[in-house]
Order: C-alpha cells, then structure tokens, then sequence
C-alpha cells in the first residue's frame, strides 16, 4: 500500500506520469464514460497515448457485453479499441473451458445476459438459463414441475437486469442437489456507475442471495481476482513493473492493479472519492497516483 498517492495536478506531472509506462490498462465505466456519455478529454488521451506508441489494454468487469459486442460500443462511442478488450464474461467463459475443463457433455446455468452466452458459446461450452424466456418471467416459480438437469455442473452469476425469483430459484436448486456444482461470479461489483453521477446495482449484488442460501463464497473471476490478469498475459506481453492500472474503484481496480505487480492510477470520475482514502475510511488499499478525470492529462495534446 502506498503511503502517500500523488495526485496529478499539473501538465508537468502529467508528462512525467505519462513517461513512466509503456502499458495502460483502462477500466471503462467510471473512467472513459459514464453508460452513453464519454469523459470529457478521454479519447484524446487515448490519441495522445497510441502517438506516444504506448501499448493500451481495456479491463472491464462488465459481463453483460461480449468482446464483439463491447468493440460496437468503442466505434459508437468513437474510442479505437483492437484485440484490447479483455471482459469479465470472457475470462469466466476461459477459466470454465481451460481451467475447470470443463468436459463436452456438461453444462452451465447462467444468471446473465446475452453478452455471457455469446462468449460461453466461443469457448464451445454448453448453457441454459440466461436469457431464456422461459426463465424471463415473474410468475411463481412451481417446484413440482422443475425438471432439474442433471448435467448442470456449473452456475455462472453475472449481471442479470432480469433477474427473478425463478432464476435464483433453478441456481439454488443445481447449487445444492448437483452433486459437485461450481459456483462462479463473472465479478462482484456491488454497483456500476451510470449518467449523472447515479448508481446502479451490480453483478455482486446478483449473486449475493446465492451466497446467502448457499453459504458459499462464489469463484469470481473478474477483477480484482488474478484469473483477468492470466486471461491478459496470455494475449498481451507486458512488464508489470512499466505497467499501469487506470481505474476509479479501490475494491477492484487498484487491488487487481496492486495484486499484478502494477503501478495504479485512480481517477475521481467514478465511485471513489478522496473521502475514501482518509484514514478513518479504512481504505483496503491506496493508489499510487491520483487525478480528478483522465481527461485532464489531454493537456498533454497542445
């Protein structure tokens, strides 16, 4: 834990700061934009950065996207992002086929969205659940005509904003009468930031009634858990020790930051504030730097 972060407040330190690092990991809510609406001066970071030849790699722990989909957000948005964007959803969808190797004959029974079931199915895994309409639906959930799927083997929880009683219902049941089932959270986020400095709640918020029923800390794999940073490292070579985490929350940024070996920026565009690196907030780790937006270092462009 740093001792005392520096906050960058002049174009000085900015260059310096910028001089430091040839890798730049981005978190994306939060610190390039806020739902539709871009930080102000963020893509012209990023510009200034790519001149500088500076190696750029965008971590986010939204599941509700997959890699394809969350590349049409970029180009809409008009942020230039390549074989950079590294998401909880993929990592879940890697570290259920490479590390659970997870047999062909299996399934999982996902909480999510599309995003999730598009990148279980580029990894070649079988799935029910997710966006299933027989699971959309706010009637009673009738346990006397479940048919409970004795291949289920898995149950992945990400952000769900449909979720029901009948989805936590059918994760509880392969939770506890499968024998051998595996809990995973795509991450554990309790909120996510939205437009107008609102929150909302996140994909930790969707597994935690599974954690309550289950009494079962789930495997999360988004940050700051270092399964994201493995599912990075085997796209992207990179020295940690010239590397930076850009972030705006402590729980997962800077501790995946930290966790990496990686120097951390925090910026205050998103949940954290200054408030929460007081002493007195108790705060479970501190940044090496802090800014007020990242758009700030677009001084450096003139």
């Amino acid at each position: 834990m740093t001792a005392q972060p520096l906050k960058l407040s002049s174009k000085a330190e900015y260059a310096s700061f910028v001089d430091k690092f040839d890798t730049f990991m981005f978190d994306c809510d939060g610190v390039l934009w806020h739902d539709e609406l871009l930080v102000p001066g963020a893509v012209q970071v990023l510009e200034h950065l790519r001149a500088l030849k500076k190696k750029i790699i965008f971590v986010t722990n939204n599941a509700t996207k997959s890699r394809k989909n969350y590349k049409k957000k970029f180009d809409r948005l008009g942020v230039q992002a390549e074989d950079e964007v590294f998401g909880s959803a993929y990592a879940s969808a890697v570290y259920i086929s490479s590390v659970l190797q997870l047999p062909k004959d299996e399934k999982v029974y996902v909480i999510g969205q599309a995003g999730l079931e598009e990148e279980l199915d580029e990894e070649g895994i079988q799935h029910i659940g997710g966006t299933d309409p027989a699971d959309k639906t706010f009637d009673a959930f009738d346990i006397t005509k479940f048919e409970r799927d004795p291949k289920i083997t898995v149950v992945l929880a990400g952000l769900d904003t449909a979720i029901n009683y009948t989805k936590l219902a059918k994760a509880m049941q392969y939770l506890t009468q499968n024998t051998g089932c595996r809990f995973i959270a795509t991450n554990e986020d309790s909120t996510y930031p939205v437009e107008g400095g609102q929150f909302l709640p996140g994909a930790g918020s969707i597994s935690a009634p599974l954690r309550y029923i289950t009494k079962t800390d789930p495997v999360s794999i988004g940050k700051p858990n270092q399964a994201m940073m493995d599912t990075i490292k085997a796209k992207h070579h990179f020295d940690p020790k010239k590397t930076v985490m850009v972030g705006d929350r402590l729980d997962t940024d800077i501790i995946f930051g930290n966790k990496g070996g990686c120097s951390t920026l925090l910026v205050l565009t998103g949940v954290a504030k200054e408030v929460d690196l007081r002493p007195e907030a108790n705060p479970p780790v501190l940044p090496d730097f802090i800014v007020n937006s990242l758009g700030d270092l677009a001084v450096l462009k003139d």
